[in-house]
């Protein structure tokens, strides 16, 4: 999931919002001030209403947010880089970049996050008892009341045991420890995530048409999340389990062509499209990438713009390049790909560009570690 904006770093991971947040948050805050609390409390100004809504929408997200930097801390505690933290329509995600060692280190990294919504919800709670128990009631109390059950609420959804909750990773971690097996384990954990999300369909339609309304189709739309998340980390671990042991100069195109970033989209179009067989080309300033150019970025450069457009503004910029050395380990790569370059990644050593990494370079090396862990009896007896 991809940032629309940065909001800083915390505990030095960069921090996104992607704008489906905006439909969350105006949701919830919506919902709280035109109708929980003008329900439970009568009689007060729409402007308290709204000031209340809106309060305790942005303690939300920041609850979501120190979910997800709990997420981050323990991971880069465990020897994994984070790349970063971005909330979006359904929460929070933190991008990995590696998986963990072992199921302890697996165990720790999922566990803290539900562990610290969990204890958001009960201080919240704590002090709307204090409060209750001093004679306070109103607004306020109704605001801490919600803040205290959404967390916990969020806990407990989180600790189901499915993919890709907070949950799964805890059930993955059970499995690999009792089997030794990550790949087996990531895939029981997808399993059961495809499963939850079946049932959330399923209730959140039967609730839509026995009148529930948008909350039923919001339980439905979860579901739906939830099945293409699962069936997409299925995938993956099938993936990793293939290209397991595999290193990135095992699979690289090595020594390709460069070209520099003045050189305009005419010329590269009338004299490399069709000589360079590649549909990347990276830009090198003194034997350094400094970007990529792929087809599809000049496709969208219009005709009569090609002679006074450069590579260089139409090419992947030096820092969204996904950088690789030839002797780390393919499945290390996979989560860094980054959608700017299409899924290619550059290798460089310290004298320089090396080789390049492309889809098709990934899927030749999954089908060949897909036949070597092939069983010899599955092998075709035809003539």
């Amino acid at each position: 999931m991809r940032a629309s904006f940065r909001l800083g770093r915390i505990a030095g991971v960069p921090v996104g919002v992607n704008w489906s947040v905006l439909v969350i948050f105006l949701l919830i805050a919506w919902g709280l001030s035109a109708s929980q609390f003008p329900r439970a409390y009568p009689d007060r100004p729409v402007i308290a209403y709204w000031l209340a809504g809106l309060a305790a929408a942005v303690v939300f997200f920041l609850g979501l947010l120190a979910h997800e930097v709990s997420h981050s801390v323990v991971a880069k505690r465990n020897g994994i880089e984070v790349e970063g933290i971005t909330l979006w329509l359904f929460g929070g995600v933190s991008e990995l970049k590696g998986e963990a060692r072992d199921p302890g280190a697996e165990l720790r990294i999922a566990g803290v996050g539900p562990l610290v919504s969990l204890l958001i919800g009960l201080f919240f709670g704590a002090i709307a008892v204090l409060l209750t128990l001093a004679g306070v009631h109103g607004l306020l109390l109704g605001a801490l009341a919600w803040l205290a059950g959404i967390n916990i609420l969020l806990a407990i959804f989180n600790v189901l045991p499915a993919a890709p909750l907070d949950g799964g990773r805890l059930l993955r971690a059970a499995v690999w420890k009792a089997t030794g097996d990550r790949t087996r384990a990531s895939v029981v954990a997808a399993r059961a995530g495809w499963v939850l999300g079946a049932v959330l369909i399923g209730l959140g339609l039967w609730q839509f048409l026995v009148g529930a309304g948008v909350g039923g189709l919001w339980l439905a739309l979860i579901g739906w999340f939830l099945i293409g998340a699962a069936g997409m980390e299925e995938r993956q671990a099938r993936m990793g389990s293939a290209l397991r042991g595999i290193r990135v100069a095992d699979v690289m195109t090595p020594q390709p062509q460069t070209a520099a970033g003045t050189m305009t989209v005419a010329d590269f179009v009338d004299h490399y499209l069709f000589a360079y067989r590649h549909s990347a080309l990276p830009l090198t300033e003194e034997g350094r990438p400094v970007g990529l150019v792929t087809l599809d970025r000049v496709r969208h450069i219009p005709a009569d713009r090609r002679a006074s457009t450069t590579l260089a503004e139409v090419a992947c910029r030096a820092d969204e390049l996904v950088l690789a050395r030839p002797d780390e380990e393919l499945t290390d790569l996979l989560p860094r790909l980054s959608e700017c370059a299409d899924g290619r990644a550059l290798v460089v050593t310290d004298q320089g560009l090396v080789g390049i990494v492309s889809p098709s370079d990934i899927s030749r090396a999954v089908q060949r570690g897909s036949l070597r862990e092939q069983p010899t009896g599955a092998q075709s007896r035809g003539k």
